[in-house]
């Protein structure tokens, strides 16, 4: 078995704020997110600044798990060959669609208004981002999460981290805990056959508050954080800087 750092799990998020896709490979590009993730938001009826091209907006315009912790009690699971976003409530499917069109949006957003209902400002729009993903970072569009960091973090708490709290794509198993932070903008990240840079540590929200088996919020990740280690972070942003394929099992080189 080797002991260099390997891809334990490759996930994406192809609705902001809902649940995981757990994959065995995907194709990163130059400066891009991953395929599909981060594809759709959903939007405050509040919001009014848009773009109307589809394109990158700061993540106060949308329901997350910071404002709206019920989010994480729907399973949502998207078909990028056909559009269809498919939604299950304790493994009973609620809402079947193709959010690719108006109607399809329409019948997503006529449930997730009365589920939501009292918990959101406004009439809900799904919406859908034509080039950027509606990622938290406009250029860190790439996430990484060293898992033993989490198990250090797991010790502060004491008591288990689900990973999936932090929302990362890319979970790494065997770096040291908070490897990731000593990283530079010089380090060259391989993984596989692609090569990635730093942007910048991931600096944490309440939203990782929101346990992702029961919509509860159950713990205090920040305040752990700031108490254990003296900052607020947990992961790092990443850009892809030589495109290829990435798959679970592949191996993790830092120089």
């Amino acid at each position: 078995m080797s002991d260099s750092p390997t891809l334990a799990r490759l996930c994406r998020y192809p609705v902001k704020g809902m649940s995981a896709h757990d994959l065995e490979s995907a194709a990163l590009s130059v400066d891009k997110a991953l395929p599909h993730d981060r594809r759709f938001a959903i939007a405050h009826g509040s919001t009014t600044d848009l773009p109307p091209d589809g394109g990158w907006a700061p993540k106060a315009n949308f329901v997350t798990l910071v404002n709206c912790a019920k989010l994480a009690g729907i399973e949502a699971a998207f078909e990028p060959e056909t559009g269809h976003l498919t939604l299950k409530r304790d493994g009973r499917q609620v809402a079947r669609a193709d959010i690719t069109t108006p109607l399809g949006r329409t019948i997503v957003e006529d449930f997730l208004r009365a589920y939501l209902a009292g918990e959101v400002r406004g009439a809900l729009r799904l919406i859908e981002a034509k080039e950027d993903a509606f990622t938290d970072s406009l250029d860190g569009k790439l996430s990484l999460i060293n898992l033993a960091s989490i198990r250090d973090l797991e010790r502060v708490t004491g008591h288990p981290v689900d990973p999936i709290r932090f929302r990362g794509n890319l979970y790494i198993e065997g770096l040291p805990a908070w490897a990731e932070f000593g990283w530079t903008e010089e380090t060259k990240v391989q993984l596989g056959e692609v090569g990635l840079k730093l942007y910048k540590r991931i600096g944490r929200c309440a939203a990782t508050n929101v346990n992702p088996q029961t919509a509860e919020r159950d713990a205090n990740l920040p305040l752990a954080l700031r108490r254990g280690f003296g900052h607020f972070d947990m992961g790092v942003y990443l850009q892809v800087t030589e495109p290829g394929t990435v798959r679970t099992g592949d191996t993790l080189t830092v120089s």
